[in-house]
């Protein structure tokens, strides 16, 4: 009778559905010397229970003070570093573009006028002939459904 007991917690604690007090009793069971054989596959699983209630940690574990340190004054010198390159970087790209500005105005060189009219010109030509394309799309679809869809 105890060995069928045993067989239905052991289907209970698959199923998630046993109490603490019956998976002490399997824990009992399976630590035992007087396992059935063919329960013999459960035995590791309870048995590792037991085993590792008596396990202790005695590694000792190594105190990181300093290195946390070091790693916290070199992000600090790395940030620096960074922010020194961008600034030098933005005076000195500032300074260059500063001595190469030449200003020129349309009334100072009518040619230079007329090109970059043109080119404006062009450019909102080229959005307005797609503009135009996508109505007509619009058109189309709104014949194609007129005639599906007689009113």
């Amino acid at each position: 009778m105890a060995l069928h007991n045993i067989e239905k917690l052991i289907d209970k604690y698959f199923e998630g559905e046993t109490s603490i007090v019956e998976e002490n009793e399997l824990k009992v069971y399976f630590s035992s010397s007087d396992v059935a054989q063919h329960l013999k596959q459960y035995q590791p699983i309870f048995g590792y229970f037991s085993q590792a209630k008596e396990q202790q940690f005695m590694q000792e574990i190594p105190l990181q003070a300093k290195k946390r340190n070091v790693v916290v004054w070199l992000s600090i010198a790395a940030s620096v570093v960074v922010m020194l390159s961008a600034g030098m970087f933005m005076y000195f790209e500032n300074s260059t573009k500063a001595n190469h500005f030449v200003a020129c105005t349309p009334e100072d060189s009518p040619e230079l006028a007329l090109a970059q009219t043109q080119k404006a010109l062009a450019l909102v030509s080229e959005h307005l002939n797609t503009g135009i394309q996508s109505v007509s799309y619009i058109n189309e679809y709104e014949n194609s459904k007129n005639k599906i869809f007689k009113k």
